[in-house]
């Protein structure tokens, strides 16, 4: 067989392989998916989540939030905020950055635990220097067991990373996302990912749903309507406010009508 040919084979095998690892996510190129303190999972935009590399290296795995049906999301992607990794102090993990151009980082979270705010808040820093998000508190942001995701738009030119207006040096063709422990718990992260594109090209949350208020009509109605089956607390009182004071001043008028002939004849005495 001519070694050309084999060669072209060769060639044209390598290009599906390489058209097919590098998934498209919305008009975004898929650089880095972890599904963390998780297995593997595909999600319903056909992202390919990997199996956590910190595995049973840094921090501590938990998929407590299996307990929980997970707001926002559907059913197929519950796993990616059911699971998480969390740590006593300060953890991260390294994304590869091979090339020049624009990038999305997507960090994923969910409260799968507290009930309240303030009970577990802390920062994530990206590549040593920038805080991509400060006293990230995320019971206060969406409540507890409904998805929330952060989106961190950066570039990268010339070996160079620029986020918020700020730059650093790259090393090793890696940058590293850091959860910062602070004051309050310990640092948590259920997923992540990053594309190169732009802001647009990532597929975003769902609002969160808004129950409608009643009209202020209705309002009205219902403070000003009492209801059949209600009972007063008690029988009615009389208003003493009402009492007739003529009934009240009548004994008074007949003792002075007694006392007068009485002094009378007292006087003829």
């Amino acid at each position: 067989m001519n070694k050309n040919f084999i060669y072209r084979l060769i060639c044209i095998a390598l290009s599906l392989v390489n058209s097919i690892l590098e998934i498209e996510c919305s008009n975004g190129q898929l650089i880095y998916a972890i599904n963390c303190g998780g297995e593997a999972h595909t999600d319903s935009f056909g992202i390919r989540y990997e199996r956590d590399p910190l595995h049973g290296r840094i921090g501590i795995a938990s998929d407590y939030g299996k307990r929980l049906l997970i707001g926002r999301v559907p059913p197929n992607d519950y796993i990616l905020y059911q699971t998480e990794r969390y740590h006593t102090n300060t953890f991260g993990y390294d994304i590869p950055v091979n090339s020049d151009g624009d990038y999305v980082l997507v960090l994923k979270f969910c409260e799968v635990y507290f009930n309240a705010p303030d009970q577990k808040v802390f920062d994530v820093v990206l590549n040593g220097d920038h805080t991509i998000i400060a006293d990230l508190d995320i019971f206060e942001k969406v409540g507890r067991g409904v998805a929330h995701d952060e989106y961190i738009p950066f570039k990268i030119t010339k070996g160079r990373l620029y986020v918020n207006g700020e730059e650093s040096e790259i090393r090793g063709g890696r940058i590293r996302v850091e959860f910062i422990k602070g004051y309050k718990d310990n640092p948590k992260i259920n997923a992540m990912y990053v594309i190169k594109g732009k802001y647009e090209d990532v597929s975003k949350l769902p609002p969160i749903p808004v129950e409608p208020s009643p009209p202020v009509e209705e309002l009205k109605e219902e403070s000003e309507t009492i209801p059949k089956s209600r009972r007063p607390s008690g029988p009615k009182q009389p208003d003493p406010y009402t009492a007739d004071d003529s009934s009240l001043m009548l004994p008074i008028f007949i003792a002075i009508g007694a006392f007068i002939p009485l002094l009378f004849c007292l006087c003829k005495l």
